[in-house]
């Protein structure tokens, strides 16, 4: 199994060399030179699975010979064995036809876990066998970063440094990143929005002599790793109401496209997938792109759903590269007319493409409280403010085929929006019941790619 980058230039990897690299050479993203097909009889054995025998089922093909097959099974239970939920993603009834996908059983409370553990658990492998050391830095909007630390906090061979915007994360968001007490993690707040910490990450990869000093590796949802981690419950989930047998529907609430882009990848793996539908808050790129075939930057507004406050959503240049055909020149071309007029429009053919397989909506600010109060009401469950705008944009899709809508993080997480707007404030697990009252470990650094890499090598460990 080769990778190839989304913008054409860069080397053509490993899944080893890709999971360890993440952002390409070229500044693309790495993605699969094929993608692998698996039969319909394939899929139907997956039903009355164990997770962990589904995710080995879905991911091997894309492995290549980086683990053995003893040694990949043994990451996966390692990965998913400190979760929640027996089931680890488990499916609740919402309303005829609407099903919730719980995401959030994880040890952060949020999606993010199920590729971050594995993540964790891979790199943790590879680096022990070829004695290495890395750097990690990360951008996050609120969940990756504190699903990163969780997963690399406390290893030898690996220093974490996440950047997350000063004051835009919800204070358990902050917490679960602030609080761990290993020598090797780094919570980093910038003053500035996510697409600022992501452009930074971004200009740190593309600084080759930094990149390489400091052994640079990224676990955003540009590594690939975190894609394929992702896909696993798509079939999970499909395979737990008839798929291959019947299609099923899902809608994603999502800011930067890596978790509807793995259904996507589902999709193209063979699992019968009707309608893949991009949820939105008022933060709309992907919806007015998916809308008109332009995708414009309007500036970041923030909202009671902070993960999804994006205006760069890095993982839609892969959805462009197969709408072009996997032209690496043309998607180098519309990047880059981003970076510098602030806009790009699609191509006919491509934004076609595009339209025939995503569908969207937007989700105002009051009718994210309306439907966490209503779901509340009708299902008896309490939604995030993040799962609630897909949860409302489902509702405008629904039909005779199944709907699933990701649920992408627990509503403990987000405590004040949820007890806004139902009254209840959510607890926190048992587990985590003492994080308010843990020590912070922070420092606050301004929006200067120069200070940031200059902390970093000053913060290396030998």
């Amino acid at each position: 199994m080769r990778y190839v980058s989304t913008r054409g230039t860069a080397p053509v990897l490993t899944f080893e060399e890709a999971m360890m690299t993440g952002l390409a050479r070229d500044g693309g993203l790495y993605v699969p030179e094929t993608v692998p097909q698996l039969s319909h009889a394939q899929i139907a054995a997956m039903a009355g699975q164990s997770y962990e025998d589904v995710a080995y089922d879905v991911m091997r093909p894309f492995i290549g010979d980086t683990f053995t097959d003893a040694e990949f099974k043994g990451l996966i239970a390692a990965a998913y064995r400190g979760f929640g939920h027996a089931a680890r993603a488990p499916l609740v009834q919402l309303a005829p036809n609407h099903f919730l996908l719980e995401l959030f059983h994880g040890p952060t409370l949020a999606f993010k876990d199920f590729a971050m553990q594995l993540i964790g658990q891979m790199f943790q492998a590879s680096l022990t066998r070829s004695g290495s050391r890395i750097t990690i830095v990360g951008a996050t909007s609120g969940d990756t970063g504190s699903a990163a630390i969780e997963a690399f906090r406390g290893l030898k061979n690996v220093d974490v440094f996440i950047l997350y915007p000063h004051g835009r994360v919800s204070e358990v968001q902050r917490r679960q990143m602030t609080t761990p007490v290993e020598a090797n993690v780094h919570a980093l707040a910038v003053d500035g929005d996510f697409d600022d910490c992501q452009a930074a990450l971004k200009d740190m990869f593309n600084d080759f002599a930094f990149r390489d000093e400091v052994r640079l590796a990224g676990v955003n949802s540009i590594n690939w790793g975190r894609v394929l981690a992702q896909v696993v419950y798509y079939f999970s989930s499909a395979v737990s109401l008839g798929a291959p047998h019947r299609p099923v529907s899902f809608t994603v609430p999502t800011g930067n496209f890596g978790d509807i882009y793995a259904g996507f990848i589902a999709k193209r793996m063979g699992l019968p997938i009707d309608k893949l539908v991009v949820a939105t808050n008022q933060n709309d790129i992907l919806h007015r792109t998916l809308q008109t075939g332009v995708q414009q930057k309007m500036g970041v507004t923030p909202s009671i759903s902070p993960s999804m406050d994006i205006q760069v959503s890095s993982n839609f240049e892969r959805a462009l590269f197969d709408a072009y055909g996997r032209d690496g020149a043309a998607v180098a071309g519309q990047m880059e007319d981003l970076k510098s007029k602030g806009q790009f429009a699609i191509s006919q053919g491509a934004y076609e493409m595009l339209r025939q397989t995503f569908a969207s909506g937007r989700v105002s600010e009051d009718e994210t409280r309306a439907t966490i109060k209503s779901t509340l009401a009708t299902a008896g469950e309490l939604l995030c403010p993040h799962s609630a705008v897909g949860v409302r944009v489902a509702t405008d899709h629904l039909g005779p085929v199944p709907m699933i809508t990701l649920a992408t993080a627990h509503p403990a997480k987000f405590p004040d929006a949820v007890e806004q707007a139902t009254g209840i404030r959510p607890p926190l697990p048992p587990r985590m019941a003492d994080l308010y009252e843990r020590a912070e470990r922070v420092t606050r650094v301004p929006n200067d790619l120069f200070t940031l890499q200059t902390l970093i090598r000053e913060r290396i460990r030998p």
